[in-house]
């Protein structure tokens, strides 16, 4: 037990950076045998993570509905969120052009070729996009499985692709449906409260594994990369890391400093959710830390941080939605050597933009996204085809960017209407959210 107390009186977010420090090692020296020694660690994290999202979710959500209800409008706060989402977005999508146009990652006489492992991906349109969050199935949509047609052009059952907004919708109707019966339900309300500090609490045992989640999942990624992969590539490496970085220090910033709010105090806040997204590359994995960190750490009233985060999970990707499609268009713009006309640069905004909020909080959906955006544009698909084998490396900063912003969106919204604890923000102690309280 000394062993264990004297480790919890780490900070947390020194244990993660331990984690990834000697997760780095261990893949540096071992090779590509730390993907088959160490992988399974972070995928068992990244496991638990998803385990635990969809009930924390669904509680959260049904609860907060109820609690918000005669503090502030449910519909007011959601569309003062979602404002948000769409202005940072667009700034996103602005910041992506922008760099690619000045660092030029697709200049200098690259010659490239299409990543074996690289399949095109269908690209659901608007229509069922919006049908999808529907449930045909309450239960297969909490489940995370849903249908497909097979070969034969049955219906059969198949496992879901995480997407949140299913259960969001479900659940928020539970919490409406409570508003509306009042005291009838009292029981049900206070039992779908308890079941809500339940799954906090089990969260809480989760999140202890990630120092060692994150040195499972940096040895089997740094062991599993060559410099052979990244070389080529690497100027648009550096650009996306650039973007991404200029988007979360400036544009975050300045929203922040607008408002009053100290920026190095959120990022202190912030630090336990930025660092899961950043080794577990899914919002999803990265939503219960960071719903934690804005409640905890930054103030945000929980009912509503209940409500934004898993919305912001589901359609808020500043990163793989908006910057790295804006990046991925001019990129190959250059490398053809055919300059976007005007026209194309306002499709990529828009195409962009509206791109980022069908992207699902899970890997590999940036991919889908740039199909959107680049065959909006009409520009050649195969840049994403170029870009497969290093996504990897590219989706751990696109998403540590995507929840960031889905943590600064609801600290502003907080702040414009009276549910943020300015005491508690200005303390933003980086140590609490993940887990150095007593468990």
């Amino acid at each position: 037990m000394n062993v264990v107390s004297a480790w919890l009186r780490i900070p947390f977010w020194q244990r993660v950076v331990g984690g990834f420090v000697l997760g780095a090692l261990a893949g540096w020296a071992m090779g590509p045998l730390a993907e088959t020694w160490f992988g399974p660690l972070g995928e068992l994290y990244v496991t638990l993570i998803k385990m635990i999202a969809v009930p924390l979710v669904f509680f959260a959500v049904i609860n907060a509905i109820g609690s918000l209800h005669g503090q502030k409008s449910v519909a007011a706060l959601g569309g003062r969120t979602f404002l948000w989402f769409i202005i940072t977005a667009a700034l996103a999508v602005g910041i992506g052009l922008l760099v690619g146009t000045v660092m030029q990652p697709g200049s200098g006489g690259l010659n490239l070729s299409v990543d074996h492992a690289y399949t095109p991906r269908d690209v659901p349109s608007v229509a069922k996009v919006l049908m999808d969050v529907v449930p045909s199935n309450v239960f297969y949509a909490l489940a995370g499985i849903g249908t497909r047609v097979n070969a034969a052009g049955e219906t059969v059952l198949a496992a879901g692709r995480g997407s949140i907004l299913p259960v969001i919708f479900f659940a928020g109707l539970l919490g409406f449906a409570m508003v509306k019966l009042g005291e009838k339900v009292s029981e049900a309300r206070k039992l779908v409260g308890q079941m809500s500090e339940i799954m906090i609490q089990v969260t809480r045992f989760v999140l202890e594994m990630t120092p060692l989640g994150t040195f499972g999942l940096i040895a089997g990624l740094v062991g599993s990369y060559g410099f052979e992969k990244l070389l080529p590539l690497g100027n648009f490496v550096l650009a996306l890391y650039v973007a991404c970085a200029l988007h979360i220090l400036i544009v975050y910033s300045g929203l922040l400093l607008a408002h009053g709010l100290n920026p190095w105090k959120f990022f202190r806040g912030a630090a336990p959710g930025m660092q899961v997204a950043f080794v577990a590359s899914s919002s999803f994995a990265a939503m219960p830390v960071a719903m934690r960190s804005i409640t905890e750490n930054l103030g945000v009233n929980k009912d509503y941080a209940s409500f934004a985060v898993p919305l912001g999970a589901s359609i808020k990707m500043d990163g793989c939605g908006a910057i790295y499609p804006a990046l991925c268009a001019v990129f190959i713009a250059q490398y053809t050597g055919v300059p976007l006309t005007p026209e194309q640069y306002v499709i990529v905004m828009i195409a962009s933009v509206l791109g980022s909020f069908g992207t699902a909080g899970v890997p590999g959906t940036a991919v889908v996204m740039a199909t959107v955006v680049l065959s909006a544009a009409n520009l050649p698909l195969e840049a994403i085809g170029y870009l497969y084998a290093i996504d990897r490396i590219l989706d751990m900063m696109r998403t540590m960017t995507n929840v960031t912003g889905q943590m600064v969106v609801p600290v502003i919204v907080a702040k414009e209407t009276g549910l943020l604890d300015q005491q508690v923000y200005d303390a933003a102690p980086a140590a609490t959210a993940g887990g150095s309280k007593p468990l």
